[in-house]
């Protein structure tokens, strides 16, 4: 009983935690938001260096960073594996050839720079790989 009573309690926890975040989203990033995505449904984190909206645009997960200001900084969206460029997929051949890809992402920053988001299972821990726009591997990070 006690069990219950305490995961009932850490459940609504989190979901009021979820809907103060919510409230801290100031209205000039919503409205930056809103105006390149009206009638979408987003979830909001708060982030260190501002605010990450996520949500779901032509079936794919996505997601986009605004400053303090309203600013996009970045935006992400899933992509499927054979969209990502052949020198990543022989990288990842080469390099970790029992590793499964269990989710891959395009990112596109500020400056239009583009990056290659692979998450693989390494050593049974999930870990995000990092290409440039040719899919030079450039650094590991994210690791769970």
């Amino acid at each position: 009983m006690k069990k219950s009573v305490m995961a009932i309690m850490v459940a609504f926890t989190s979901i009021m935690m979820s809907c103060a975040q919510e409230k801290k989203v100031p209205q000039n990033v919503r409205n930056a938001f809103e105006k390149a995505h009206p009638n979408v449904k987003v979830s909001w984190d708060v982030e260190k260096d501002g605010y990450e909206a996520e949500f779901e645009i032509n079936g794919k997960d996505a997601s986009e960073n605004y400053d303090f200001e309203g600013n996009k900084t970045a935006s992400e969206i899933e992509i499927s594996e054979n969209e990502l460029p052949q020198s990543v997929l022989t990288y990842l051949t080469k390099e970790y050839p029992k590793s499964k890809v269990s989710e891959t992402a395009k990112i596109t920053d500020i400056q239009q720079a583009v990056t290659y988001e692979v998450e693989l299972k390494i050593d049974g821990k999930k870990q995000d790989l990092l290409f440039n726009s040719s899919g030079e591997f450039l650094k590991i990070v994210g690791v769970e």
